[in-house]
């Protein structure tokens, strides 16, 4: 069986890869670790369950010694999700992100190189691109980070990428869109306007909400990072995106009509600092290379990330005052 380390599998993304994961192959070990910091929770990993195929470890990726010891009980494979990401945190306070998404990052590089891993997938953001007014964001194009976080993420990036030069390391960096889905922790922007409308609270959006995103659901993302990890040539880049771009105001107004709340609860508040105006991705290589494809219509996508926010309200009230 193939053993495959996953840091950050308690995080939103991490753990819709690793049900995923378990979901579509019967020869593959996943040895999670999490630090288990505000946005972790197992309850996303139910499912997983424990025993020979899955095993979690709740500790820091910048623990060098504990990962030594996951990489002797030979590890194959990285996947690489471990981050802060909240861009409003970063601006607050950048030095948790420099931990995790730098320091972490090479550390779990190092012991990588160390080992002689097959694979090492390294997880990014499409805001390592920084902002695009038109047009599309192509792998081959220059990092432009705008804000701590993304700068952090491009920071880990050019760590993966110096390795893979420097030591030959066959690593692949994956930057996805914005995700969105169940059991995302109710700080972005979709889950914090559903709970919001759902108990007829004030609905904070940025400026006049005309930034723009390209929206990705959860499972489309973990489906490409799973065909990514088996069939990606090293060495690669590969943008995940699904194609479907909105402005964050029509997004707000989308969920408001579905569970029937008024528009009036928008409450227009002070623009972020440096906030990018729009990201937009070509994902024509994955669709090419692989034959990936999102599967989910934004609106399907909506509507289901909806309800279950509407069927699972013991698990986001704990996290919400």
């Amino acid at each position: 069986m193939k053993k495959v380390l996953i840091s950050g599998g308690a995080g939103f993304i991490g753990a819709s890869f690793i049900r995923f994961l378990l979901k579509n192959s019967d020869d593959i070990t996943v040895h999670n670790i999490d630090k288990l910091t505000y946005a972790g929770d197992t309850k996303r990993l139910k499912e997983a369950g424990s025993g020979q195929r899955y095993n979690f470890i709740n500790d820091d990726i910048c623990n060098g010694n504990l990962i030594r010891d996951i990489f002797s009980q030979g590890i194959d494979t990285v996947v690489h999700f471990a981050a802060e990401s909240h861009v409003d945190r970063s601006i607050k306070d950048a030095f948790p992100f420099e931990g995790t998404n730098v320091r972490g990052t090479l550390t779990l590089l190092d012991i990588s190189r160390e080992y002689g891993i097959d694979r090492f997938i390294h997880i990014s953001t499409d805001e390592v691109y920084g902002e695009i007014k038109r047009g599309q964001f192509s792998e081959d194009m220059p990092l432009n980070p705008n804000n701590p976080y993304s700068a952090s993420k491009a920071a880990g990036e050019l760590f993966v990428k110096a390795c893979m030069h420097t030591y030959g390391l066959p690593a692949i960096i994956i930057r996805p869109s914005n995700n969105y889905g169940p059991w995302q922790y109710p700080e972005k922007l979709i889950p914090v306007v559903i709970i919001n409308a759902m108990n007829n609270k004030s609905i904070p959006v940025y400026a006049q909400g005309f930034n723009v995103r390209e929206w990705l659901y959860v499972e489309d993302c973990a489906d490409a990072i799973f065909q990514i990890m088996k069939n990606g040539s090293t060495g690669e880049i590969y943008n995940v995106g699904s194609g479907q771009e909105s402005m964050n105001i029509d997004v707000v107004k989308k969920i408001l009509a579905i569970l029937g709340k008024p528009e009036s609860l928008i409450n227009h508040i002070k623009d972020r600092p440096g906030h990018d105006f729009r990201y937009r991705l070509n994902s024509d290589k994955i669709k090419k290379d692989l034959g990936w494809k999102p599967r989910t219509g934004f609106d399907d996508g909506l509507e289901k990330t909806v309800k279950w926010y509407l069927e699972n309200e013991a698990w986001w009230k704990k996290f919400t005052p």
